[in-house]
């Protein structure tokens, strides 16, 4: 009986009982170190929102002056330095499987361009004299001087039969004009490229050539960066209004100190005959940026395409290089041979 009590009797009243917690306090109670990193992050999130608007403003700032995405540009002239260095430092010859196709398309583009203009341009025999005018630099110069003019012969006459052919009325000085741009496609084009090929195979040609490359982007490089710090007086407003005589300052000191810098530590010559190198490679690029925007304002375009974000064209880009390939090529007959006397 005295069991049974006990187990029936009703357990002794205590304190209630509280439910457990592990590790400190409840999930969802906040904490003072929740709470700073929850300010912290916001903070942070702040500070990043700022510097992103900030930067969008001066970049559109900047793209509004110079009329270029310079973020792409800046990427994409990167990519293309690094195949170019890479294929005239190690393996010269791979700079052929980069020139021609770029040249190529710079036809391709220019052809197109005319023709929206309203130019009658036979772009398939562009293309063709293209590929046989730089194949020519292989054959010896003469050669390549000889077929130079008989592709230029070949568009001129395949471009007045095609008009011949198509009887459609066109004004005779509207022909003129078809005519003497078909036959100043590849000089202007092929011709300037090929003789790219011709520095290139010549005894430490590769090094001539990317010096070539670098003083023509330094005089670009220096005018850009100048003319949008200090540009003030227009150099040629009716031509191109954003180049300004202080970019052309910034061009002339880039080019004298690129030009330097390479001749005594890469082509080995005199350093007054670095700054000849430069001073004439300043020049040539010059007009050639000037002559080109002098066509695109003559055919109403701002860019030649829009192959490269951030550049415009290829021949956007190309417009200081080619013309600069004339002064490379005679500069490395008169010059490098002072390379062993220094």
């Amino acid at each position: 009986m005295s069991d049974e009590r006990s187990e029936s009797a009703p357990a002794p009243e205590g304190p209630p009982a509280r439910p457990l917690r592990r590790g400190g306090p409840a999930l969802n109670e906040p904490t003072a170190f929740s709470s700073h990193m929850r300010n912290a992050r916001s903070e942070f999130e702040h500070q990043m929102e700022r510097a992103r608007v900030e930067f969008e403003e001066a970049n559109e700032r900047i793209n509004a002056r110079s009329g270029r995405n310079l973020f792409m540009a800046i990427l994409i002239g990167v990519g293309i330095g690094v195949v170019v260095l890479g294929s005239l430092l190690f393996v010269k010859w791979a700079f052929i499987a980069f020139a021609v196709p770029l040249c190529l398309l710079g036809i391709f583009e220019f052809s197109r361009a005319l023709q929206q203009a309203g130019r009658r341009i036979d772009v398939i025999p562009q293309m063709f004299a293209g590929v046989v005018i730089m194949a020519a630099v292989f054959a010896g110069y003469l050669t390549h001087w000889l077929v130079t003019f008989a592709s230029v012969v070949l568009v001129i006459i395949w471009r007045l039969v095609a008009q011949m052919t198509a009887r459609d009325g066109r004004r005779y000085g509207d022909v003129v004009s078809d005519v003497l741009l078909s036959g100043f496609v590849p000089i202007y084009v092929a011709f300037h490229g090929s003789l790219t090929l011709a520095i290139l195979k010549q005894d430490h040609g590769e090094y001539w050539l990317l010096a070539v490359l670098v003083v023509a982007v330094a005089v670009d490089t220096g005018a850009y960066a100048s003319g949008i710090a200090f540009g003030r007086h227009p150099m040629a407003p009716r031509v191109s209004p954003n180049k300004t005589w202080e970019g052309f300052a910034g061009a002339v000191v880039a080019s004298l100190i690129a030009g330097a810098l390479l001749g005594v530590f890469m082509l080995q010559i005199p350093i007054w005959a670095g700054l000849v190198f430069g001073l004439a490679i300043l020049l040539s690029a010059t007009v050639g940026d000037l002559g080109e925007s002098l066509i695109k304002r003559d055919l109403g375009i701002k860019d030649m395409s829009s192959f490269l974000p951030g550049h415009g064209g290829v021949l956007d880009r190309l417009d200081s290089i080619l013309p600069s390939m004339v002064p490379g090529i005679a500069l490395f007959f008169l010059l490098s041979p002072m390379s062993a006397l220094v």
